[in-house]
């Protein structure tokens, strides 16, 4: 049975900041705590085809492979997918984003399938995306937050972290 995931957390911090900086795939590696390496192949303005490099792993393995995305920055959305599926069938990550009060809500939704040869099956990559998830989203969020503090208040030229 395919796998599939939903995913979500509120950053305080204005929309422009977070859809601007979450979809500038070259500073990937300065908002993941898994990436050390993020090169652009390909940019046609709403559409990135693009190189992540992973961190090696715990058996010291490094994993990299070939992803595009599709912006569609009116409706605050984006669709992603493999093109390098690697021990993936397919994999597709939908990114959406919604102001809400103090914030932006920030939602990934990742369908897949593993190839039936992967390390691991539908159910155990679940798992694994499930738990690492939540870790890259707060440092996304630790991330941006600190970066919108550092905004000058609206109306004035002091950092909003500093503002009365």
């Amino acid at each position: 049975m395919p796998g599939h995931t939903e995913n979500q957390v509120i950053v305080h911090a204005p929309m422009d900041l977070v859809w601007d900086r979450t979809n500038d795939v070259a500073d990937w590696p300065n908002l993941f705590t898994e990436y050390s390496k993020a090169e652009v192949l390909e940019d046609t303005g709403d559409r990135v085809r693009f190189r992540l490099t992973m961190f090696p792993d715990e058996q010291g393995r490094v994993w990299s492979w070939v992803s595009e995305r599709e912006l569609d920055p009116a409706n605050r959305t984006v669709v992603a997918r493999r093109v390098e599926t690697g021990p993936f069938e397919y994999m597709r990550i939908r990114w959406t984003y919604h102001e809400v009060e103090g914030g932006v809500l920030m939602r990934w939704t990742q369908d897949f399938a593993m190839k039936p040869d992967a390390p691991v099956d539908d159910a155990a990559m679940t798992e694994r995306i499930n738990a690492n998830t939540p870790i890259q989203m707060n440092a996304i969020k630790r991330v941006l937050e600190a970066e919108a503090a550092a905004l000058p208040a609206p109306g004035s030229g002091t950092p909003a972290s500093e503002a009365p």
